[in-house]
């Protein structure tokens, strides 16, 4: 008897009927469905009784692939219903697809995202035919809000017409020709009894065109003349899981390749039929809308159940659809203009700037359900290796955790809890502590908290190893293969292993930094690599790396690289670069605390700055220049007066020759970036007193041009230092009162120069109009 193919689009109710009433019709020998093969000996495992949504998880991970799938199954998926109605039936149930870590699923994180997409032109003509927006309403309109009795027959001639006369890919051409030979094989054990296949309406199409036409013929060769499931590589790592899954995460509109947006609603028609899913939107959305405080009244929720229902009529709908009711939920609570179409028009993820009313809509649509494993589901080994660590430590799953990363028990919590962070696992979050290899900072704050999400998100961390650890490594090893050439990354890589005490990863990365720093053209990349690894070098508690040998290579390397990119460097006025200055101050740093291992003398360096206090550098950089030259003149023995003298009166000619208003504030920012304690340290009569006098001189024009770079320039100084400078220019006009009080301004810093540049607009132009009143004489009265 030939086998009875029932192509579905995933997630669909309206499919998962059609395959329950077949099912049910036909009480088939065979079901056979799309889904890992590699699954059909655990299959009592996925029927334990969880709570929907779950997924298979799929990883591989070898020497040049690491791959990571989802299989989801909801209520209304037609493959659960496959899966359970076929059991139910008595019949024998498989999945009939190559497994998910399989090469031909390389490109898909999803197993069931939509495959037609791929042949988007049939879809194209067919919404311009139907003159609706995008696949989802044209799907909605076809099938979903009214099902009619030939929906077998319709669902037919829409895929065929998707499908047309393509050609399979390469991928897609080697799965259809597995499942070929899984229908072959069913329907030769089957004789006269049904055989029922399920599978994405993309392959139904070539599916059919196989059955008995010789394309799976000879090809079994498996136990009991079924097809042999391809064997997981030896020496790969990896495996299928299940993990809980969440409606947030089936929802396309959060741009995951799922096959239908809004879950929630889906559920409710799968439930109830479409009148009580769309009222079930109506009753969400202005729910959520009035739990964040968003006004919505009675007449406005009258108003959008009237608009629904004339939308649906006019759309030829007995009952109003999804993209009814949330156009109608647009028209009736939305008042502004709208800066971007709503996101049901198209696909993905939604656009930044949507109306926050809509952003709200399409989370209510999405739900909040997050699926549930049955307590005797199978984990891989990292779940319940994390779950020994934790209570070996002492860590708890929930509160604030305080650490201090000198006492060796809390050092070793900060590592597990390190590891968790760099795999992602949601509730692990430092709130506070070292942000850097120079942050000598030696304690750490962490907030811990339990959520539903932290199960699956280990589950699907095991792909990386079977340990925390190992775990760790592989996940950040990643990282370091990403990383390439650019120093900025390494040094995130560095830094990282060092928090997790990964002590072989931080050596590979040292190993690829000191080969590929020669090469380095961007001096901000550069030095956030030389501040790491000096940081690492200088203080390092956590590796024991304290003066380390590869380290201190990396920061010989990385200080003769970025001097001579400091000398190349030429521009003319630009905003300052922090990027730069920061590396500036990283080799201010290498010099002062690593002379030592430093292959350019001191003199020679700082020569380098010398040179770059020219006119033909960028303002931050000559000031930055100034800045590093005052720092060694001042860490000098210099006994003689006049050598004080001297260096004192070059700086005041650098910061009189930066006083434009073009230039001045990028120019303060290199020297404040640099020399900040020298700032604090040369009082009110140094280089705060000669910018006081500066700026009293700058015309309120130039002034106010200036500013913005200006405040720029003070942030490099935190919120205490700034109040003592603000202390400084009142002692210096003999001023008494609170420096904090002109720190704190009613209003923003920027909306203020913005209303006085207005002023002075409008005073310019009513002067040049004669439209000013004239000034009283002294006699009138």
């Amino acid at each position: 008897m030939p086998a009875t193919f029932i192509g579905v689009r995933h997630h669909s109710p309206a499919c998962a009927r059609l395959v329950r009433d077949v099912i049910r019709d036909l009480r088939p020998a065979h079901v056979l469905i799309e889904g890992p093969s590699d699954m059909n000996d655990r299959l009592d495992e996925l029927l334990l009784g969880h709570g929907l949504p779950v997924a298979v998880f799929t990883s591989y991970r070898d020497d040049e692939r690491h791959h990571a799938s989802w299989s989801p199954l909801c209520e209304h998926s037609p493959e659960w219903i496959a899966l359970t109605e076929g059991r139910a039936a008595g019949a024998d149930v498989r999945f009939i697809d190559l497994p998910a870590w399989h090469p031909a699923f390389a490109s898909l994180t999803n197993r069931y995202s939509d495959a037609e997409l791929r042949h988007a032109r049939a879809i194209e003509r067919l919404c311009e035919e139907f003159a609706v927006d995008n696949v989802d309403t044209l799907w909605d309109h076809l099938f979903e809000i009214d099902p009619d009795a030939q929906l077998a027959d319709t669902l037919d001639a829409y895929f065929d017409l998707v499908r047309g006369d393509a050609v399979a890919s390469g991928e897609d051409g080697a799965r259809e020709a597995f499942m070929a030979r899984w229908v072959d094989a069913a329907v030769a054990d089957a004789g006269e009894r049904p055989v029922v296949v399920v599978t994405g309406g993309f392959h139904r199409p070539a599916l059919v065109a196989a059955a008995g036409a010789g394309a799976g013929a000879g090809a079994a060769g498996g136990t009991g003349g079924w097809p042999d499931v391809p064997a997981f590589p030896p020496g790969a790592v990896g495996g299928s899981y299940l993990v809980p899954f969440s409606f947030k995460r089936l929802d396309a509109f959060d741009g995951y390749q799922s096959g239908m947006p809004s879950p929630r609603y889906y559920q409710r028609l799968w439930e109830a039929g479409p009148d009580a899913a769309g009222d079930e939107i109506m009753r969400s959305v202005v729910r959520r809308l009035r739990d964040r405080r968003q006004p919505v009244s009675t007449a406005d929720l009258v108003a959008a159940r009237t608009l629904a229902g004339g939308l649906a009529r006019l759309r030829g709908h007995r009952h109003p659809g999804r993209a009814d009711v949330l156009d109608a939920l647009v028209g009736a609570l939305v008042s502004d203009a709208l800066d971007r179409p709503p996101p049901w028009t198209s696909r993905g993820r939604i656009a930044a700037g949507t109306d926050p009313v809509i952003v709200e809509m399409v989370a209510a649509l999405a739900g909040d359900v997050v699926g549930r494993l049955h307590p005797d589901t199978p984990h891989p080994p990292l779940v319940h290796a994390v779950a020994a660590d934790l209570e070996r430590l002492g860590i708890p799953e929930r509160g604030q955790l305080a650490l201090t990363l000198t006492d060796e028990p809390d050092r070793a919590r900060s590592r597990v809890l390190h590891r968790l962070r760099l795999l992602e696992i949601p509730g692990v979050e430092r709130t506070a502590g070292p942000a850097s290899g120079a942050d000598p900072t030696l304690d750490e704050a962490w907030t811990l908290t339990q959520t539903d999400l932290r199960l699956p998100a280990l589950i699907e961390a095991g792909s990386y190893g079977a340990t925390l650890d190992a775990a760790a490594a592989a996940a950040l090893g990643g990282a370091l293969d990403d990383a390439g050439a650019d120093p900025g990354a390494l040094a995130r890589v560095l830094f990282d292993a060092a928090l997790c005490g990964l002590d072989a990863l931080s050596e590979q990365v040292l190993e690829r930094a000191a080969a590929l720093i020669g090469g380095v053209g961007e001096l901000g990349g550069l030095g956030e690599l030389l501040a790491t690894a000096l940081g690492l070098w200088r203080h390092d508690r956590l590796l024991g790396a304290h003066g380390s040998p590869a380290l201190a290579t990396v920061v010989a390397r990385c200080t003769t690289r970025g001097l001579w990119l400091v000398e190349g460097i030429r521009g003319g006025p630009a905003p300052a670069d922090d990027t730069r200055l920061r590396a500036v101050v990283a080799l201010r740093d290498a010099l002062l605390h690593a002379d030592a291992v430093l292959p350019v003398p001191r003199d020679a360096a700082v020569a380098v700055f010398a040179r770059s206090v020219a006119a033909d550098r960028p303002p931050d950089l000559r000031g930055a220049s100034v800045g590093v030259t005052w720092v060694f003149a001042a860490a000098q023995d210099q006994s003689p007066d006049a050598d004080v003298r001297d260096d004192d009166a070059a700086l005041e000619r650098a910061v009189r020759g930066a006083g434009r208003r073009e230039t001045l504030g990028d120019f303060l920012a290199g020297l404040f970036a640099v020399a900040r304690e020298q700032v604090l340290a040369a009082g009110p009569a140094g280089v705060l007193g000669l910018l006081d006098e500066l700026l009293c001189e700058l015309p309120e024009d130039d002034f106010l041009v200036a500013l913005p770079a200006l405040r720029l320039a003070f942030s490099w100084f935190p919120p205490r230092e700034r109040e003592l400078i603000a202390g400084r220019l009142l002692q210096r006009r003999g001023v008494q009162g609170s420096a904090g009080s002109l720190l704190r301004l009613a209003s923003d810093p920027e909306l203020l120069r913005r209303a006085r540049t207005v002023e002075a607009r409008v005073d310019e132009l009513l002067a040049r109009e004669a439209l000013l009143a004239p000034a009283e004489s002294a006699g009138d009265g």
